[in-house]
């Protein structure tokens, strides 16, 4: 959510940057909108998988045993592979000399893992129990280390499919910049498909009776149901890869080739200290040289950004599932709360969805909304700010329903489902929310690309690995201290959703007081690539 959300888009974004002094990308005609809309398609089923991972796999690894504290632990693995794995496979896929083309082998590789993944999460429990882990609810070690395997390599091939998909699509542009909008409409359309599919797949309570062989002793209904999330997502990913890459070929490159377009990187401008012929790494580090004060300070407002909404996008089911419905995981646990928690859990999903369909609409409106506002800088203030209010209410939602249990408590009821009110003020926060994740996912990149065009001599794909760093750190920095954090308050998701709030606003005075506005003739749709 992408760590994971901003891995998704530097690759489209440092393409453009890139294309027009790229010669291989701008040898050629470009390609007919149809193979730009196939292989955009290919984001339909990588983003269901990302849909499924941050509804549904937060509240699956307490019920496998891993205590909330240490959940966030497992989140590590997005901010990390998209720090590493995706720019070195952007950086390897250019100089690749497979007869198959540049992109597609890593395309169909990453496939291929992310099949192997889904397989090993979705049946960690069955191998588990078939290994020897105890029934009941308690700990189930064997499920856990099956579990942590599958979702590493789900993430690190997640991050080696959509880098050359991402740069796939600029190649079929061949430096045409129409082609290149028109390309990044198309992922960010298919990317709003997946984030739907998944959502309402992961709100679906019965959906494991389409696949009733989903459910064994090991695996119970919110297990079956995670399983037949992913299997379906899983199928449609290798149905959309396959029509891609059988339909739309890719002209290989030789050896040669490739030498020449380094030679001419080259040429673009300072090599700081000989970086250019350094891998991915030495690039990255180079670039850090001559950076931009803009770029500094817009490192600085997407750093604090994500603070603010990594927390959000890593409990924000599980927040419901807790505080909101009042249920539990975990020992002890009585069927009661075990149910609560599942509502809730689906109820989240619910909002994600509803907070897709949200995102989807604003981001096709943001370059008019900017107008209206009076400039992006603006318009990225006033989103962090709603980001702040937001979190903040999540506060109030759960003091409400909290409220309304011991009342509840009090008269002798049993534990029930949140009041309409409640219920729906806290689908409001999700839907609101839609609205600065469509800036988040637009304007850093947009920006990104205005100022560092003039002084960037990277390769095409680590143009915005710079950028890149100050979204996965802050991913990082969240991942590791947030369990901590939040125990500290006596457990639950409030605190690290607190610290958020705080995050977004010194985000939004930054954004309005330091970050420098783009020039007046730059165009924001021309940049942005739409992604998530």
């Amino acid at each position: 959510m992408e760590g994971k959300n901003g891995d998704q888009n530097k690759v489209a974004v440092g393409s453009s940057l890139n294309i027009e002094r790229n010669p291989l990308a701008a040898q050629g005609e470009a390609s007919p909108l149809r193979k730009l809309f196939l292989v955009a398609s290919i984001a339909a089923g990588v983003q269901f998988g990302w849909a499924l991972q941050l509804s549904l796999l937060t509240p699956y690894v307490q019920l496998l045993g891993i205590p909330h504290t240490w959940a966030a632990y497992i989140w590590l693995c997005g901010p990390i592979s998209g720090m590493i794995v995706q720019p070195t496979v952007g950086y390897y896929s250019d100089r690749c000399t497979s007869r198959f083309g540049r992109r597609r082998p890593f395309i169909a590789a990453g496939t291929a893992l992310v099949t192997v993944a889904v397989f090993l999460i979705g049946f960690a429990a069955d191998i588990g129990r078939a290994s020897g882990d105890p029934m009941g609810s308690g700990a189930k070690p064997r499920a856990i280390a099956v579990f942590v395997v599958g979702f590493w390599i789900l993430d690190v091939a997640n991050n080696t499919l959509q880098g050359p998909c991402r740069a796939f699509l600029a190649d079929l542009s061949a430096g045409s910049q129409s082609k290149t909008r028109t390309a990044n409409a198309f992922f960010s359309f298919f990317m709003a498909v997946g984030n739907v599919l998944g959502y309402a797949a992961g709100s679906y309570r019965h959906l494991y009776k389409v696949l009733p062989f989903t459910r064994t002793d090991a695996c119970d209904v919110y297990c079956a149901n995670l399983k037949s999330c992913f299997l379906i997502s899983i199928t449609l990913l290798l149905a959309l890869a396959a029509l891609a890459l059988t339909l739309v070929k890719e002209r290989p490159f030789t050896l040669e080739e490739i030498e020449e377009e380094e030679e001419n990187n080259l040429k673009e401008g300072p090599t700081s200290g000989g970086c250019m012929r350094m891998p991915f790494f030495g690039q990255l580090l180079g670039a850090f040289k001559d950076l931009p004060r803009p770029m500094l300070i817009l490192l600085l407002v997407t750093c604090l950004n994500w603070i603010a909404w990594f927390p959000f996008l890593l409990f924000d089911t599980d927040w419901m599932g807790k505080e909101v419905y009042g249920g539990r995981t975990g020992e002890g646990t009585t069927a009661a709360e075990k149910k609560a928690y599942d509502m809730g859990v689906h109820a989240g999903a619910l909002g994600l969805m509803i907070n897709s369909v949200v995102l989807g609409v604003v981001s096709l409106g943001i370059e008019r909304l900017a107008r209206a506002v009076g400039g992006v800088k603006r318009l990225w203030g006033i989103v962090n700010l709603i980001l702040a209010v937001c979190l903040a209410m999540t506060v109030l939602v759960t003091k409400s329903a909290e409220h309304h249990r011991a009342a509840s408590h009090l008269a002798g009821a049993t534990l029930s489902a949140p009041p309409a009110g409640v219920k729906g003020g806290a689908l409001a926060i999700f839907a609101v929310l839609g609205i600065p994740l469509a800036i988040t996912f637009s304007i850093p990149f947009a920006l990104a690309s205005i100022f560092a065009a003039s002084s960037s001599s990277a390769g095409q794909g680590l143009s915005l690995g710079v950028l890149n760093l100050a979204i996965v750190i802050p991913q990082m920095f969240v991942s590791v201290t947030s369990g901590p954090w939040d125990a500290l308050f006596g457990g639950g998701n409030l605190p690290a959703f607190v610290v958020g709030a705080v995050a977004a606003a010194v985000s939004a005075i930054l954004s309005f007081t330091m970050l420098p506005s783009p020039p007046p003739e730059a165009k924001i749709g021309g940049s942005m690539s739409g992604g998530h």
